[in-house]
């Protein structure tokens, strides 16, 4: 039994997922993941990352020993990761999607386009392409689709950890842009304050204004409101 205030060692999954990769039969393997699709404002990121199995053994392998999703790492962890990330990988390309380009187009279009063309920037080298969680379609490269793959794929973990990272420094750079809504902390993502903030105030250019948010509705009903007593005023 574990005695109080002792601090939890962190679990080192890379070699797990590493194992999996592995035993794909495969040298040169492809992984794709994205960040920020659920997010109200700021960019999607997608990613890819190709691993030369024939290469990888050593330092670094012990690199990336907590090569894991990277939603179950902290700041830190994702940042010195994506150090040994770049270090261990053969090719990494980051394809981003503005928000304006997620209005024009859908989301999920836009979603399935950069992820397209992240693993076709790294996968003519690849034995195997992987990406997470669905197909993307015929026009992308041969892959396969593997659900929860960033729990279970180093190529596919790697490319997550890419596209959180890159994504979460565009997010700070838009919150010096605009420092009213907090992107720093939230990145984005919808939470109370963020909400509140924009029912206060509308949108910024980092929005996704497509997007059926409760808090655009509010906002849009505040100025039809405001338009209307302008109007009334004498």
């Amino acid at each position: 039994m574990a005695r109080s205030g002792a601090t939890t060692a962190p679990v080192r999954t890379g070699r797990r997922l590493i194992a999996f990769d592995r035993r794909l039969g495969a040298r040169f393997v492809a992984g794709a993941d994205e960040a920020g699709r659920g997010s109200l404002a700021g960019p999607l990121v997608a990613a890819a990352v190709l691993l030369d199995y024939g290469a990888l053994r050593g330092r670094s392998v012990a690199r990336l020993g907590l090569l894991n999703d990277s939603k179950q790492l902290g700041p830190e962890q994702r940042e010195r990761l994506l150090s040994a990330v770049l270090q261990a990988a053969l090719k990494v390309s980051v394809q981003v999607v503005s928000p304006g380009e997620i209005d024009r187009y859908g989301l999920h279009r836009c979603n399935l386009r950069a992820l397209a063309c992240a693993l076709r920037a790294v996968g003519e080298a690849a034995d195997v392409c992987l990406v997470d969680g669905f197909r993307l379609g015929p026009t992308a490269p041969p892959h396969r689709a593997i659900v929860d793959g960033d729990t279970k794929s180093a190529a596919i973990a790697a490319a997550s950890i890419v596209a959180k990272v890159v994504r979460d420094r565009a997010m700070r750079r838009l919150d010096a842009l605009y420092p009213a809504f907090g992107f720093a902390s939230h990145v984005g993502y919808i939470t109370p304050a963020h909400a509140a903030v924009v029912r206060r105030v509308g949108p910024c250019p980092a929005h996704r204004l497509s997007f059926q948010a409760l808090c655009y509705e509010d906002r849009s009903e505040e100025v039809a409101i405001d338009a209307l007593t302008a109007e009334l005023s004498p």
